[in-house]
């Protein structure tokens, strides 16, 4: 069975903290579902700092390889970063780790692209966003 990969980054610009509630586990464990429900939670922190939300992009695509077991009452710290940066936007990787243990419980990858709404198409990623988000891309 061939297995997903992500090549992730070796330096994260953005690193937020969130909870896993007892609505995020299943069999006693962190869900896989509510790990892409915490990963959307942490990619709003993300672009939070920066000023932007989430009204101008769509998500291409998503991949997730689990590494450990969370557990109720964990606390988790998400280290992102952007790259693979192309015309109409970007990558951004996700290290999901326990912040008492330091292990690694997740490592993922979400593709997104700026989306005009009016015109009701993809339009390139305005240089604002490029250099907020990867100042190095310019």
């Amino acid at each position: 069975m061939a297995r997903v990969s992500i090549d992730m980054p070796e330096h994260y610009s953005y690193s937020t903290e969130l909870p896993i509630r007892i609505s995020d586990t299943n069999g006693g464990h962190l869900s896989n579902y509510a790990v892409l429900a915490l990963i959307h939670e942490a990619r709003l922190h993300f672009l939070a700092q920066y000023g932007y939300n989430e009204e101008h992009i769509i998500l291409t695509d998503s991949a997730i390889v689990y590494k450990a077991e969370g557990f109720y009452g964990d606390i988790l710290c998400f280290d992102m970063a952007a790259g693979d940066f192309n015309k109409y936007g970007c990558d951004i990787f996700y290290r999901v780790r326990n912040k008492k243990t330091g292990a690694d419980i997740a490592h993922a990858k979400t593709g997104m692209v700026y989306y005009d709404y009016q015109q009701q198409k993809v339009s390139t990623l305005p240089d604002e966003w490029r250099a907020a988000l990867n100042p190095d891309s310019l």
